[in-house]
């Protein structure tokens, strides 16, 4: 289902279907050194994920994770969304690219389009978390208007990330 459209992408519900994708995007050294390993070696690891964390999001907070597509055909290219985490206080952005497409655009226009949903959803405010050597994304969440408030700790056995509001 297509929750939100930019002049070159489509946003739309993650699906037992994109395990494949998602199995890439999850092993992509960018994915792994900017988010973490999320542990997902199969296609059924990667159908697991999206059933348990977008497919639960939407079904619970009515938001989540989305596939991000190239309007022009359809190609998968990220994913990008919300994500209420029991760790933060706030609703946050996320998103995640293949290397390919960084640079390009691609994950400043997703995020205007996920951020635009939240506010259409009342969802107020939007926060978002990286990675201290993340520069590539710091740069992007300034451009994007939110601004570094503070570092912390999800959980003890994660590193420290910086909290954007």
């Amino acid at each position: 289902m297509q929750v939100a459209r930019t002049p070159r992408l489509i946003l739309r519900q993650l699906a037992p279907e994109d395990a494949s994708f998602i199995l890439v995007l999850l092993n992509s050294q960018g994915f792994i050194d900017n988010i973490g390993d999320k542990g997902v070696r199969t296609l059924s690891d990667a159908k697991a994920y999206i059933t348990n964390g977008p497919m639960n999001s939407y079904a619970e907070q009515g938001f989540g994770l989305y596939a991000v597509v190239l309007a022009e055909n359809g190609f998968q290219i990220g994913i990008c969304g919300l994500i209420k985490r029991p760790t933060l206080e706030h609703v946050d952005l996320g998103y995640a690219f293949l290397p390919q497409y960084w640079g390009k655009g691609y994950a400043f226009e997703a995020a205007q389009a996920a951020l635009a949903l939240g506010k259409q959803l009342g969802i107020e405010p939007i926060v978002a978390i990286v990675s201290s050597h993340n520069e590539a994304s710091k740069a992007l969440l300034n451009k994007l208007g939110l601004k570094f408030e503070t570092q912390l700790q999800l959980t003890p056995e994660e590193a420290p990330v910086e909290l954007f509001c």
